[in-house]
């Protein structure tokens, strides 16, 4: 990167859209685990897909690798460049328009640098939703959500971010612009070509645009903080809560006594209900015929399955009982360094997997604390090891990869997945070939030569060396 070179990138986007100054580029560089430090000799911030043809052109005719960017929200490092210095970091955090909203297609076009809660509220101003709920809404970008194929807390109902998605713009590695923009919901020419860049965690293309699926806006939920003795008895109210209730869960989060106990601790809130349970689970219903819920529950207690429960009865309450789960993962921080699994097994199977994948943490460490909690109505749980108290951080942390190995040997045995939501990055990448067959890697190595046969584009990601 000669002053020269750094030169022409910078005409592409003018100086202000630029940026070269360490301190300025901190921000940019380090990820919010904090795991990975990169540096980059410059940070591109380009305002329209022309732009991002032309800095691509160029690095392809330079051989210049280039890291793309949304929002700096993924948690596998697959958006911070490497320690050496030599890739530019391409961020897309002034394309940020909503371009088009089609209530009655029930679609929407954006720019891949839309900040996901702006989405949301331009789809509800057209009295529509954007179904796509992850904590980092408020910040997360578009482009990212599709790169790395979110997920989050309305999957069992709409999909993740793959299924939101009908049509992409995306930038090839050497410059040219492909215009998949289509609203279509029934397209049967040739391959789906869209699916190829979403997951792809910008190593086959830069996505600039897309076209969002949208759909009525839920008008009122019911949603229920419940008692529960034990994960499988999670797994049966599930099914009793989707076979009454006419399939209207959109959401159904388990979560253990011990998250519990560390989020009352540390984040300032309480127990919703009387006394304590070994298991919980936090559920949610769109649109339900009156006091569906309260039926259900009279049921599952009779059955043995609830132990006890509360109904939200005002919006208030509503976000009061959301925010027992969505600051689990925070109040973690608080007891020391924890090791995080982001982990996806069958729903049938979710009783059986806690279970060995609990008693093999243990053999290793056995004082170490697991919190085991998520999206189970989607099969995804959020595994995460607390270090054991009075354990030292940085030791704790140090035994990650011992650590990793005998979860995921336990996510292998029940034919499940590693990264359920999050992607790979650099913080999965050499497991790769411990999950995928040889036959997988082949073709995804071929796909990624198709596409980018420099290794410019995000390189060192996803694919181990």
């Amino acid at each position: 990167m000669t002053p020269e070179l750094i030169s022409r990138f910078v005409a592409i986007t003018g100086e202000k859209n630029a940026i070269c100054n360490a301190n300025e580029m901190a921000g940019y560089l380090r990820e919010p685990r904090d795991l990975w430090h990169g540096k980059s000799p410059l940070i591109l911030r380009p305002t329209s897909t022309e732009e991002v043809s032309q800095i691509l052109k160029l690095a392809s005719e330079t051989n210049t690798a280039v890291v793309p960017q949304s929002g700096n929200t993924g948690l596998v490092g697959g958006q911070i460049p490497f320690e050496g210095g030599e890739e530019i970091l391409l961020s897309l955090e002034r394309m940020t328009k909503i371009l088009n909203v089609d209530a009655a297609n029930n679609t929407m076009m954006v720019e891949a640098g839309a900040i996901l809660k702006s989405v949301q509220d331009a789809a509800d101003d057209a009295d529509r939703m954007f179904p796509l709920r992850i904590a980092s809404e408020g910040t997360c970008r578009i482009g990212g959500n599709l790169s790395t194929n979110a997920g989050g807390l309305n999957v069992l109902a709409y999909g993740n971010a793959r299924d939101l998605c009908l049509g992409l713009e995306v930038v090839l590695p050497d410059g040219r612009i492909w215009n998949g923009l289509r609203s279509l919901r029934k397209d049967n020419t040739g391959y789906d070509l869209k699916n190829l860049f979403v997951g792809a965690e910008g190593t086959l293309g830069v996505i600039t645009r897309a076209v969002l699926k949208l759909y009525p806006k839920v008008r009122a939920f019911e949603t229920a903080f419940i008692a529960v003795t034990s994960p499988r008895a999670a797994v049966d109210l599930l099914s009793l809560l989707r076979e009454l209730s006419g399939n209207r869960v959109v959401a159904f989060e388990l979560l253990p006594r011990i998250a519990m106990d560390f989020t009352v601790k540390h984040m300032g809130l309480s127990n919703p209900l009387q006394d304590y349970s070994p298991w919980y689970v936090l559920s949610e219903l769109a649109d339900p015929v009156a006091d569906c819920f309260a039926k259900v529950l009279e049921v599952a207690m009779e059955r043995g399955l609830v132990t006890d429960a509360t109904l939200a009865q005002s919006e208030a309450q509503r976000q009061a009982l959301w925010a027992i789960r969505e600051l689990m993962p925070e109040s973690q921080r608080f007891e020391g360094g924890s090791i995080k699994h982001d982990i996806s097994v069958p729903v049938s199977k979710i009783p059986q997997f806690i279970a060995e994948a609990m008693q093999a943490v243990n053999r290793l460490m056995p004082e170490a604390r697991v919190l085991s909690f998520g999206h189970m109505g989607d099969g995804n749980l959020h595994f995460n090891v607390s270090q054991p108290i009075g354990m030292d951080k940085q030791g704790f942390l140090d035994g990650r990869h011992a650590m990793n190995a005998v979860v995921f040997e336990v996510v292998a045995k029940y034919e499940g997945s590693i990264s359920a939501e999050h992607g790979i990055g650099r913080l999965k990448r050499d497991h790769m070939p411990e999950i995928k067959s040889a036959v997988e890697l082949q073709m995804m190595r071929d796909l990624k030569k198709l596409f980018d046969p420099a290794g410019i584009l995000n390189p060192g990601k996803v694919l181990p060396p």
